[in-house]
């Protein structure tokens, strides 16, 4: 009986410690209100696509084809399966900062070093490259 008692506390703890997470995860506060992740990364993805063919802010265009863009350039490669080419965001994320880090002999503009881009600019882009 003892151990059975045992296994259901541990049950109800794992369920509710569950429940926190996922609730946790479900939700993001933009200006105090809460709103579901799935919206917000939604928002991100529109958002960074649009500061992506944006000729004035982050013009991938120019060296990137990505699908939905008009005149691409060809100077860098293709932007598509960057899931399966970049695994781990922050690695796609340091590209667009930086380039230059992982190669001194790039062509892409430091977008984060030089301020081309801001930080939440970056973070949009990322999530709409990221959905390619």
């Amino acid at each position: 009986m003892r151990k059975s008692m045992k296994q259901i506390l541990a049950a109800s703890c794992l369920t509710l410690l569950g429940s926190s997470v996922m609730a946790a995860e479900t939700f993001t506060s933009i200006s105090g209100q809460e709103v579901p992740v799935e919206t917000q990364l939604a928002a991100d993805i529109k958002a960074g696509k649009s500061v992506s063919f944006n000729r004035k802010k982050g013009n991938c265009l120019a060296c990137h084809a990505i699908e939905g863009g008009a005149a691409a350039g060809t100077i860098g490669p293709p932007l598509m399966q960057m899931k399966m080419r970049f695994p781990d965001k922050a690695v796609l994320r340091a590209q667009i900062e930086d380039a230059t880090q992982m190669n001194p002999n790039t062509m892409m503009p430091p977008f984060g070093a030089h301020k081309i881009l801001s930080d939440k600019e970056i973070s949009q882009i990322v999530e709409f490259i990221y959905s390619l």
